[in-house]
């Protein structure tokens, strides 16, 4: 299995009741397809993941797999704050399908390094699905650091990294740790140009929702080496990027799904929708170069 190229964090679509959305996720699914993605993740951050109960959880990621249907790998979100927790929810990913999971460092709780390598080793070891590291210190509060990243990925078990760190030097270094059999994966929209000039396998976008034909053909141009070309289409895709920071993820990917007509703009509470205002308005804006496509 081959985890690489553009690659989505799927949001995940409600009812005005408050309910799944699935035939709404069944046109988020098909737009993606259409537009080229190579990879889908469902029930991640962007999925509002700790959102959903246990029923929840399990119709959408067996959707999705039907709805896929093994065109592309769909990696499951599965990182709690207990490593007995995230062992359980990446069995039950894994009883339901799901090619891989990404396993998001336990948050709220601080581990230290150590702690960290014994998490991923026990739910690599137990959880029955190969996994994906997963770095993103400003929602965790934690920083999965490469010198852990470098004993992990001893463990064949352990595919690669998402690397949501923007800085220049954690891209360096985690570049350096790139291997066969170990990707390293930008989870960064804002320089997933320079993670991947500088050797990364792809991207797990957030704006990849809305613009995913975009996001393809930067990957493709980004992981060819060709340096002008890609930062000529990064600086295209800059103002989505950039309008997308007006509120916490998700609530500005889905309040353009909602403008594109893929699936109603409603996150659930604590997260608010994205109300009318200089946000909403130039999100509107930069969005017009993509609403012929969805």
């Amino acid at each position: 299995m081959e985890i690489s190229g553009s690659l989505c964090a799927l949001a995940t679509p409600f009812l005005l009741d408050g309910s799944l959305d699935l035939g709404a996720f069944a046109r988020l699914i098909d737009y993606q397809l259409e537009g080229g993605t190579q990879g889908l993740v469902v029930a991640g951050s962007t999925g509002e993941a700790h959102m959903l109960d246990e029923h929840e959880y399990e119709r959408l990621l067996a959707f999705a797999m039907e709805r896929v249907k093994g065109r592309v790998p769909v990696i499951a979100g599965t990182g709690e704050a207990a490593t007995s927790k995230t062992i359980a929810l990446t069995r039950r990913a894994h009883a339901l399908g799901a090619d891989a999971a990404l396993v998001v460092t336990p948050f709220y709780v601080r581990p230290t390094q150590e702690g960290l390598y014994r998490h991923f080793m026990e739910v690599a070891e137990h959880g029955r699905l190969p996994i994906l590291l997963y770095n993103v210190p400003s929602r965790t509060g934690c920083d999965l650091l490469p010198e852990t990243v470098a004993d992990l990925r001893e463990d064949p078990r352990v595919l690669g990294i998402k690397e949501a760190r923007g800085d220049i030097g954690r891209i360096r270094d985690v570049a350096q740790l790139i291997r066969p059999g170990f990707v390293f994966l930008s989870g960064d929209d804002a320089t997933a140009d320079e993670a991947m000039l500088a050797g990364a396998a792809g991207l797990i976008s957030v704006a990849n929702n809305l613009a995913p034909a975009a996001f393809r053909a930067l990957t493709d141009t980004a992981r060819s080496g060709d340096s002008p070309k890609t930062m000529a289409l990064m600086e295209t895709l800059r103002p989505l990027i950039e309008a997308l920071n007006c509120a916490p993820n998700p609530i500005a990917v889905k309040a353009g799904l909602a403008e594109l007509g893929l699936c109603r703009a409603t996150p659930r509470l604590p997260l608010l929708e994205l109300a009318e205002g200089e946000g909403r308005a130039r999100l509107r804006e930069v969005l017009s170069p993509y609403a012929h496509a969805a």
